[in-house]
């Protein structure tokens, strides 16, 4: 309630000491008067009461509406008091709580299906394209002068999809869809990269622009490519059902698209991929160098992502990483500490 605004005498000897007397229920009209006009606008204050005393605001509602007004802090004007709403100023609490939520929760929470960066609903072949996607964002563009597409090994995505036999189907329907192609690297028999069709192609096309071999390397793209997504091609297949003479063949491999199997057949290949091949065996081997120089053979994988990696690490030790993982040339054991990774006994 307003405190009372009329002062009583506390004693005759010391006219300055003064007290406050109590609010007497019958005094309520008389002391909304003395709140004048003037300060009501100032304030925001409705108009004179015209309701009955119990209708008076409060002095703790009259000062802190007063202080948002003064401090100017934008803040929603308060409730008022006179309004038959009474719940109202309940009800704006509520609605402030759901923004306590971080936005990137809401944001997925209200996210369909089918929303932007999601993948397609009821695509199987979903965790491995997001492996490949992910294990693409590791590949090092800047190294090969964005020369390459970036290209990810069969054992780097066994390391994200760990069951292997789902991970070998999904990446057959892929390769049955024509949005990924596999190539032989070479170093081994194993050893396998995945790289996505359309990167594929517009990197060969950007290797072969002016050269004489670029009209053979284009109808390479347009005819053989969509028509067949095998690994390798033989003497019979280019030359009867695609129509290549042996020149052409000659020029494919010059161009880097082709790469000699064996007399009479060719693995598809990505032009430029010795220079990755290269980098990519002795970053393998010092990497595995860096646990098996550490105590026991072990080392936590946060400690050894932590390290400085050495200079032949070109493609980064992350990348590494996941192709040991998957290739299992390391065993993982969870521990308290993180994850250990540890040379397999002989």
């Amino acid at each position: 309630m307003f405190p009372a605004l009329h002062e009583v005498p506390a004693s005759t000897s010391s006219p300055r000491s003064t007290r406050l007397a109590s609010p007497r229920r019958d005094d309520t009209p008389t002391l909304w008067r003395t709140v004048t006009s003037s300060f009501r606008d100032r304030i925001g204050l409705p108009g004179p009461c015209r309701g009955s005393p119990g209708d008076v605001p409060s002095f703790t509602w009259i000062q802190t509406h007063f202080r948002h007004s003064r401090l100017g802090s934008g803040r929603a004007p308060l409730p008022s008091p006179f309004s038959p709403a009474r719940g109202l100023k309940s009800q704006g609490m509520s609605r402030k709580r759901p923004r306590l939520v971080p936005e990137t929760f809401g944001s997925r929470r209200r996210r369909g299906p089918g929303g932007a960066g999601e993948e397609p609903p009821g695509g199987e072949a979903g965790s491995v394209r997001r492996a490949l996607r992910e294990l693409g964002e590791l590949f090092p563009r800047l190294l090969f002068q964005d020369a390459l597409p970036p290209i990810a090994l069969k054992s780097q995505v066994y390391s994200l999809v760990p069951d292997r036999t789902a991970a070998d189907r999904q990446l057959r329907e892929l390769r049955e869809l024509g949005e990924v192609r596999v190539i032989q690297l070479g170093f081994d028999a194993d050893a396998q990269g995945i790289v996505f069709t359309e990167d594929f192609r517009t990197k060969a096309l950007a290797s072969c622009r002016g050269r004489p071999y670029e009209g053979t390397v284009k109808r390479f793209l347009a005819s053989v490519l969509p028509a067949c997504g095998d690994l390798s091609f033989h003497q019979d297949q280019m030359t009867q059902t695609f129509g290549f003479r042996d020149c052409e063949i000659t020029q494919l491999v010059n161009a880097g698209v082709l790469t000699v199997r064996d007399a009479g057949s060719w693995w598809l290949s990505v032009p430029g991929a010795g220079r990755f091949v290269k980098y990519f065996v002795k970053g393998r081997q010092a990497v595995l160098g860096m646990v098996r120089k550490s105590k026991y053979r072990e080392l936590l994988l946060s400690e050894l992502l932590a390290r400085r990696a050495p200079l032949s690490v070109r493609l980064g030790l992350p990348y590494h990483v996941h192709d040991l993982i998957g290739g299992q040339l390391l065993d993982i054991v969870p521990t308290t500490s993180g994850t250990l990774l540890r040379l397999p006994e002989t």
